[in-house]
């Protein structure tokens, strides 16, 4: 269930380390202010001039780490996990980009020409398939890379693995453990081609961690003389599936049928490398028919895999590894608006990014939410007042005997949010779905001042009727 602004922000970060009490209090009162106006800036979402004041103190303040805001923010999502007997961590590795001059000489190169600076963001983001809970952030390093060095070729064989951007992996699944403790036997990283790194396997192996990888080479096996691609196109089809391929740039949205195989293989150890061979399980799934852009999936898992159905489950866990895509778009675009912020330094801007990649989960799970969950009743996100206030302002007839649906809360949350239906107009976005549940909170809101100011003159069911007829819904 969505709670309300406040709720959210104390659950987040009520419980933040930051040295001073007051500074707890600060950042709850911020969270809540840019809660209530998502993509908009400090000034347009605070209240009154001290509370902007005191949100740009806060900002600035150096003595408030971004770090400690961020592990406010693991600790609200390690007290979830219990609730899941399995989850899966979606990895991905994501840019921020800024044009304006006020922090350029702070930030890095992004390979996106000399116009603009930023810095990289590596997320996991927790997901329960059983359930398809949005469950929240566990994980978030971001760095720079050396203007200096942009456009200069790095002999990356000869520094420490520790030392390398790809570490990036290794470094996350250590401090997610770290943070998980026991529970991390319940949790499978879910990465994509990039993770596929001998050193990182050789750490997930080792230390007994659940993933599932997408294999970016064809590496050298112990499974006769061949590499593993060719291995894998031997390999006989155990089971044919249909997935939907998502629009995505200039890729059109399509369904596809894929040719399912999988088989235990031992990776080599490189040549370069120290360590013994990997030995794993492989899935595979190519894309029937012609064309020169099928899709083909190699993916190496530690998941035991000895019937069609333990490769098809392997597949549908990689396939929910594009949430951590769209939640970084939410984070940089869609909702929180990220690379909008305007600020004097990069301390100041990890300090807000953070707080807002908190939010961006938030709003990215309403936005799941509505694109996956339909048919389950509404109070599995709204109050059983919230829905009420909800049918009685848009449909304007008695309440119904049974619960709606879902569906019919999105609808009307998006309609609430100014949104109308047409072919042309698709489906509601994430901004007016969230303008819409804040319409809801604000009617909520002024139901339950009306009711405490009004308890000893009317019963709640004449005083819901006066209100909404005070108000004019």
């Amino acid at each position: 269930m969505i709670k309300s602004n406040n709720d959210w922000a104390e659950e987040q970060f009520g419980h933040a380390t930051l040295g001073d009490p007051r500074r707890t209090a600060r950042l709850v009162k911020m969270a809540s202010d840019l809660a209530q106006h998502p993509g908009k800036s400090v000034v347009k979402s605070s209240h009154s001039p001290a509370s902007m004041e005191g949100a740009y103190r806060f900002i600035r303040n150096d003595n408030v780490s971004s770090d400690d805001i961020a592990e406010a923010g693991f600790k609200a999502t390690v007290n979830q996990v219990h609730r899941y007997p399995l989850l899966l961590a979606l990895e991905d590795t994501t840019t921020l980009s800024y044009k304006h001059r006020s922090i350029r000489a702070d930030l890095g190169h992004v390979n996106q020409g000399n116009r603009y600076r930023g810095l990289f963001a590596h997320s996991i983001l927790l997901f329960a398939p059983k359930t398809l809970d949005v469950v929240g952030l566990i994980e978030q390093q971001r760095w720079t890379r050396d203007i200096k060095t942009r456009g200069i070729r790095r002999k990356g064989l000869k520094r420490p693995y520790e030392e390398k951007e790809g570490y990036k992996w290794e470094r996350a699944s250590r401090n997610m453990a770290a943070r998980l403790g026991t529970s991390m036997v319940n949790v499978i990283s879910v990465c994509d081609r990039e993770a596929d790194i001998y050193d990182y396997l050789i750490y997930k192996m080792a230390n007994q961690q659940r993933f599932v990888v997408r294999s970016m080479m064809s590496r050298h096996i112990e499974e006769g003389s061949d590499k593993l691609y060719h291995f894998a196109s031997e390999l006989q089809s155990v089971k044919q599936r249909q997935i939907q391929i998502a629009q995505r740039g200039g890729r059109k949205a399509r369904e596809v049928t894929l040719d399912v195989k999988y088989a235990a293989v031992t990776l080599k150890t490189p040549s370069n490398k120290k360590g013994a061979p990997i030995s794993l399980n492989y899935v595979g799934c190519s894309e029937i028919g012609d064309g020169e852009k099928r899709l083909n999936w190699h993916i190496l898992t530690s998941e035991p895999v000895n019937s069609a159905e333990d490769a098809l489950k392997i597949i549908g866990y990689y396939e929910k590894r594009w949430l951590i895509e769209e939640y970084h778009k939410v984070w940089k675009s869609e909702g929180t608006g990220v690379e909008g912020i305007r600020v004097q330094s990069k301390d100041n801007l990890d300090r807000l990014a953070t707080i807002y990649a908190f939010l961006a989960v938030r709003i990215f799970q309403l936005k799941f939410a509505n694109e996956q969950i339909e048919d389950v009743s509404c109070e599995r996100i709204l109050s059983s007042r919230a829905w009420k206030l909800l049918w009685l302002k848009r449909v304007k007839t008695p309440l119904p005997k049974e619960v709606p649906t879902a569906k019919w809360a999105y609808e009307h949350l998006a309609r609430l949010g100014g949104w109308k239906d047409s072919k042309r107009n698709g489906r509601a976005s994430v901004k007016t779905l969230w303008e819409g549940w804040l319409k809801l909170q604000a009617i909520l809101e002024g139901y339950e001042l009306a009711l405490s100011l009004e308890q000893d003159l009317c019963s709640r069911d004449s005083l819901l009727c006066r209100w909404i007829i005070y108000i004019g819904i």
